[in-house]
């Protein structure tokens, strides 16, 4: 019996891992491998052919920013559909809000979200332990918040990410051991994105400075805050419960002498019980669930001052022209009505 290379044997390892830890609905469902033709992405689909061939499919996002893309990636397909892999080649266009970057992440994911198979089915990605640790990197520079530090998770419905655990230099030895050709995008040497700079720049830096060990340690740090994140997210979740509930009583109380109370609102002697950081994450969730997005850490300590720090002020302005405001002891969204309101 032929004993695989070490890192073909630990790429396929990690792949059945994460696909043994899916949920019930997703185990069975055809999965969707997102590949670039890099060795990360490479080395990830020919592991989850060994593990599930009949359930692969394949999508291949070509973000037309590079010469020759499009060809690039209908060779790719062809190669993949002559062997007998699903795969199609999904062209999107890169643009809005963010930078180059963003933008093309945003048009990727959403391509990929429609291109799934099944309902249920997951979607791979290559990320592997480097991008983890630059993820933590960015988001300690802009001082992001536990939130952002606590970097990928490798469920993140339907995004599965089996690689995190692994180096890229363990991808591009799976891939060379198995004779799998792949290509080096040259974005990925680009010093005008700031992933690369990180990548090529600041990391080498600090593994020099620290002695080694950095990318395993961000990491690590990653691991340790998605911990602390889930059980405060379960303490926000069961504050927000008894919020809503003891608001929806006050109003069934008050109903019959004044018709104009809201039952979507919160009680804001409950929330001024719980430690701020449980309070802030239920507000989030809260506010979330009301359509309000783009909230910033800003419009969050606004927001929890009408319930820690109450002086009697006046609306907190929110996206979306809304505002929060707090009355009779609870908070509610009410559209704003003043003129520079966004």
């Amino acid at each position: 019996m032929t004993v695989p290379d070490p890192a073909v044997a630990a790429v396929r390892r990690a792949v059945r891992r994460a696909l043994d830890g899916l949920p019930g609905p997703a185990r069975g469902a055809p999965l969707l491998v997102a590949c670039s033709g890099g060795a990360d992405s490479t080395a990830l689909l020919a592991a989850a052919r060994a593990a599930a061939p009949a359930r692969v499919h394949v999508a291949v996002v070509d973000h037309g920013l590079q010469d020759c893309s499009a060809e690039r990636s209908a060779a790719l397909v062809t190669g993949l559909t002559a062997q007998g892999v699903p795969a199609v080649v999904h062209t999107v266009v890169v643009d809005g809000p963010g930078g180059v970057e963003a933008a093309a992440r945003r048009a990727r994911y959403d391509a990929l979200r429609a291109a799934r198979p099944h309902p249920d089915s997951a979607v791979l990605l290559g990320h592997t332990l480097d991008d983890q640790a630059e993820t933590v990197l960015l988001g300690l520079g802009r001082g992001s918040g536990a939130r952002s530090l606590a970097g990928m998770t490798t469920w993140d419905p339907p995004w599965l990410r089996p690689l995190l655990g692994l180096r890229r230099a363990e991808t591009a030895a799976a891939c060379r051991a198995q004779d799998l050709p792949f290509w080096d995008d040259p974005h990925n040497a680009d010093p005008r994105f700031t992933r690369v700079r990180l990548r090529h720049e600041v990391l080498p830096l600090l593994e020099e400075v620290l002695a080694g060990g950095v990318a395993e340690a961000l990491a690590r740090t990653a691991a340790q805050l998605r911990d602390d994140g889930e059980a405060l997210d379960a303490a926000a979740h069961d504050l927000l419960t008894h919020a809503c509930r003891n608001a929806e009583d006050t109003v069934q109380e008050r109903a019959t002498r004044d018709d104009a109370l809201d039952a979507g609102t919160l009680d804001a002697d409950v929330l001024g019980a719980a430690p701020p950081a449980v309070r802030r994450r239920a507000l989030r969730s809260w506010l979330s669930t009301r359509g309000i997005t783009g909230l910033t850490d800003l419009h969050l300590r606004a927001a929890d001052d009408l319930v820690g720090r109450w002086r009697g002020q006046g609306a907190v302005a929110l996206p979306q022209r809304l505002e929060l405001v707090r009355e009779r002891g609870r908070l509610r969204v009410r559209t704003a009505a003043w003129p520079g309101a966004r």
